[in-house]
């Protein structure tokens, strides 16, 4: 006597796996040749599967529910090496279906044939029509009910009509809520958005951290500003985020890069050309104000301030939308705290700033209500590691928190 692994076999029909319905046996039990051990469901029928030796099961290789590639251990016992040998003999010999037969006579053949091997189970509540629809195994029947897919009105593909567990998948497809849906073309702007995202995430290894940030002396400091300035030469909320932005960036120069490929090497930029993400009729675009590091707080707030302008036109020239080194993103306009956002390709960080709103905050070891809001940086994992991401973000948010200090020698 000696262990035998029996593995699962060819299953016709280019089939490459089978999912586990039903054990027919368990550990401990007695099987004889030709026994069926286990039913398994492929994507077109429910298949029980004859054992080709005798012995004890030592193992069932896979609990029911769970999906088997053709070739691998299926179920192990203790049985018959010669039984074993007969089996792999007449497969070679092309005795036919290898799911059935396997180490019998052509008379036992036969009779298994007539038995079959693909169960057909019909559900015993009938359709509208009256007719029971006619489902394989319980694999099917589960996908249906977690589903609640109603199998009476499920037509079958199968043969007879049987309903296998392709065509659950196709009726899951096709559901009410895409059946009728409006399908939009995704061109023009949408297009070249989508197209450098995807590029994005497929190219760039990126991550992203964020932190908390009083930014009420952010405000104060703003309002301040302003009172010194004309009307129509306010400082925006925009215009002081950048600001300090740029002023971080200096710290931490690794953000402002990116990396060539083809050269295998990560490009360090003399200069900071700071892309704006903004939403404009036509969609998000990102328009880049170029050696934006070199401007003062006035000259940024101006530009910025043409630069949408222009943006929301669509009166933007292209070459205004392309070169940009490092792109700031307020996504707080849109009323949410907080985001992940997509590194604008081929950059290598983009900041993102939530909404501002009134939050319990402890100074001084005193409870109060302050302006709070959530910064965020997504970051390319191959010009930096977390601690320079980190320093960057955390330094940003400290000039949030004591914006006079910073502005007053910018």
């Amino acid at each position: 006597m000696s262990n035998q692994v029996f593995l699962l076999p060819d299953l016709g029909e280019g089939l490459t796996e089978a999912d586990i319905a039903e054990w027919k046996v368990r550990v401990g039990d007695t099987v004889t040749i030709d026994q069926v051990v286990v039913e398994v469901e492929t994507a077109k029928a429910a298949v029980e599967v004859p054992i080709p030796f005798e012995g004890t099961v030592i193992s069932l290789h896979g609990d029911e529910g769970s999906t088997l590639q053709v070739g691998t251990p299926l179920i192990t016992v203790s049985g018959t090496p010669a039984a074993h040998e007969q089996y792999r003999e007449e497969e070679k010999a092309g005795s036919g279906n290898v799911l059935i037969g396997y180490g019998t006579s052509e008379d036992t053949r036969r009779r298994r044939r007539r038995v079959g091997v693909t169960r057909e189970v019909t559900r015993p509540e009938p359709n509208r029509a009256g007719v029971a629809p006619r489902v394989i195994s319980p694999v099917v029947r589960n996908l249906a009910r977690q589903n609640d897919l109603d199998l009476s009105r499920l037509p079958g593909s199968g043969p007879g009509g049987v309903i296998n567990r392709a065509d659950v998948e196709k009726a899951l497809a096709a559901t009410p809520e895409t059946a009728d849906a409006q399908r939009i073309p995704i061109k023009g702007l949408r297009k070249a958005v989508a197209d450098k995202l995807s590029t994005s995430r497929r190219e760039i290894p990126d991550a992203t951290t964020w932190v908390d940030v009083d930014a009420t002396d952010l405000l104060a400091a703003r309002r301040a500003i302003n009172a010194t300035l004309d009307a129509d030469a306010g400082v925006s909320l925009m215009a002081l985020l950048a600001r300090l932005a740029l002023a971080a960036l200096k710290q931490y120069p690794e953000l402002n890069s990116t990396v060539d490929t083809e050269r295998n090497e990560i490009v360090r930029y003399g200069h900071v050309h700071l892309g704006i993400a903004a939403q404009t009729p036509r969609g998000l675009v990102v328009p880049v104000i170029e050696k934006a590091d070199s401007l003062t707080t006035v000259e940024l707030a101006r530009q910025l301030r043409d630069t949408t302008a222009l943006a929301r036109e669509g009166t933007l020239p292209p070459a205004r939308l392309t070169g940009g080194t490092f792109t700031l993103n307020n996504y707080g306009v849109f009323g949410v705290d907080g985001s992940t956002p997509i590194i604008n390709h081929p950059e290598a960080a983009i900041l993102g700033v939530g909404r501002i709103i009134d939050k319990p905050w402890v100074v001084n070891g005193q409870l109060a209500v302050r302006k709070v809001t959530q910064v965020s940086l997504s970051f390319d994992h191959r010009v930096c590691d977390g601690g320079v991401a980190g320093g960057f973000l955390r330094l940003f948010a400290d000039y949030l928190e004591n914006p006079i200090t910073v502005l007053g020698r910018l």
